[in-house]
């Protein structure tokens, strides 16, 4: 039995796909079927059952917490081994919130930790889930709270609240009173565009898309563009838009039926130990600086003043 038995193990049971198991793994199909026989053939049971779907046996199922812990510890030791070689943080982040939270952040950290390497990775939420899963990365920018089942437990360093408010092209803007109500919105702006900046997307923004004419659900990117065009009432983030705002070319309206939108996110690590490097600790405090910025802190564990001596009980 090997690590990368362990290794392809656990990624099909999260795929739930040996084809792509292979591709995240970066090896071969039949080298991932291989793997799998020869740890079956060790273990002495099946772990999937094979067919047109893939599911885990009573025995894989028994057997993938044990898997994961031996990963886990393998990975924890390679990690510590890095530590004392070179400083090194690695973090994986919302792909809206990098150039907001993490481009000043990064200037004024690596100001005064030269030697330090930093490597910064993005995706969606559960990418970055899985790199924290992973031990890819030690510190994830995420939607908060975290609804992925396969990282239940995630120590939050800092949680902030940042609005997501309704906008418009300003000549449409014009044409309506200061707080109208929303449906003197929508008939005016029959079109909703709907991004998902949340995991599970909150009551109101789907009751928004639900009472609108039509609908489209597309990136920040195009989506930016059509509500700059007039084609639509969009939601974004205020970070997606900040610039558009203070130009005067997209206007926020508030509804006074209309309940105002909100998404948290947070600062996570796998345990609260990160906090003893002192280089985490800096590097997470320079980005609550921009989230302070940005939004509202709603909790900040990285300001106490016991902070580092509190995550090493």
């Amino acid at each position: 039995m090997d690590i990368d038995q362990l290794r392809t193990f656990d990624r099909i049971a999260r795929d739930l796909s040996f084809t792509k198991a292979a591709a995240r793994l970066n090896v071969t199909q039949a080298t991932v079927s291989m793997r799998m026989r020869v740890l079956e053939d060790i273990l002495g049971v099946q772990l999937f059952t094979r067919g047109r779907k893939i599911a885990l046996t009573d025995q894989g199922m028994t057997f993938l917490p044990y898997a994961r812990r031996i990963i886990n510890t393998v990975q924890e030791g390679r990690e510590a081994l890095r530590r004392v070689e070179r400083g090194r943080i690695t973090l994986g982040s919302l792909r809206s919130l990098v150039t907001p939270l993490l481009s000043d952040a990064l200037l004024r950290f690596q100001a005064s930790h030269r030697d330090v390497d930093v490597i910064v990775m993005e995706g969606h939420h559960h990418h970055v889930t899985s790199m924290l899963h992973d031990r890819s990365v030690e510190l994830g920018i995420i939607a908060w709270p975290n609804l992925d089942p396969l990282v239940p437990e995630l120590y939050p360093l800092l949680i902030m609240r940042e609005t997501v408010p309704l906008v418009l092209a300003p000549h449409l803007a014009a044409k309506l009173p200061p707080r109208p109500l929303l449906g003197e919105v929508l008939a005016l702006v029959p079109r909703v565009i709907s991004l998902r900046w949340w995991q599970v997307d909150p009551e109101g923004a789907t009751a928004l898309v639900r009472r609108a004419q039509t609908s489209v659900e597309i990136p920040t990117g195009p989506a930016r563009k059509l509500a700059l065009a007039g084609e639509g009432l969009g939601f974004f983030v205020r970070s997606a838009i900040a610039e558009q705002l203070a130009n005067g070319d997209l206007v926020e309206i508030k509804p006074r039926d209309f309940d105002p939108l909100h998404r948290d996110i947070a600062v996570v690590s796998l345990s609260k130990s990160a906090l003893e490097r002192d280089m985490v600790r800096d590097f997470a405090r320079e980005i609550a600086v921009e989230c302070a910025k940005l939004g509202t802190i709603l909790e900040n564990r990285l300001d106490h003043p016991n902070a580092a001596r509190a995550a090493s009980r």
